[in-house]
């Protein structure tokens, strides 16, 4: 809605008016830039079209970044075992990480489904701790690339993954202290340091 104009005669009619009136405040005086009338509101410029936006400059995907090879829902399984608090002696834990620590037993997994891996698994920790022995090694092998189709990535290395899971469950968590990628000289990714609870 726009404001109506005031004419000449209303402007005149309201010079008089206003020469009538007495002044609630005389103390304060208007200044002399004061005008009494509204001020007129500025007209609008048509906008400017920006170069930026220009219908022709745009290319479909020309912005977007490109996705990546990989599409990890979670982090890996090593990286997780890294980031856990060290509950052992943080000497001997810098000197199994560097593979200075000579393990007492090895079990190797590799190439074992998991039906037999799991129950192979709980024997051999449950008797190395029994016999006393505070570091073993866990074999799981690295796990081959599978392109199964569907709409979840597959983890490579099914025993990879579970083992850790299995090692912080019962029984196994009540004798295990520490699990972590071995060495690259006791097979790196593809096996862990268990390091065992003193047996009372």
């Amino acid at each position: 809605m726009t404001r109506r104009k005031l004419t000449s005669g209303e402007i005149e009619l309201w010079h008089r008016v206003a020469k009538q009136t007495e002044r609630l405040h005389p103390e304060a005086r208007p200044s002399p830039a004061t005008n009494p009338l509204p001020k007129p509101k500025p007209k609008k410029s048509p906008p400017v079209p920006s170069e930026r936006f220009k219908p022709e400059m745009f290319e479909l995907g020309a912005h977007a970044k490109p996705k990546s090879a990989r599409h990890d829902l979670k982090p890996t399984v090593a990286s997780g075992l890294r980031a856990a608090p060290v509950q052992m002696d943080g000497k001997a834990y810098r000197k199994m990480t560097r593979g200075k620590l000579k393990p007492e037993g090895k079990l190797d997994l590799h190439g074992m489904r998991v039906d037999s891996a799991h129950p192979a698994l709980v024997r051999f920790v449950m008797s190395a701790h029994a016999s006393g022995k505070r570091l073993v090694l866990v074999i799981t092998g690295k796990g081959k690339d599978r392109d199964e189709p569907g709409p979840m990535p597959v983890p490579r290395g099914v025993l990879r993954h579970q083992v850790p899971q299995w090692l912080s469950l019962p029984p196994l968590a009540n004798v295990v202290l520490q699990v972590t990628p071995a060495h690259v000289s006791h097979g790196g990714g593809g096996a862990y340091y268990v390091y065992l609870r003193r047996h009372r």
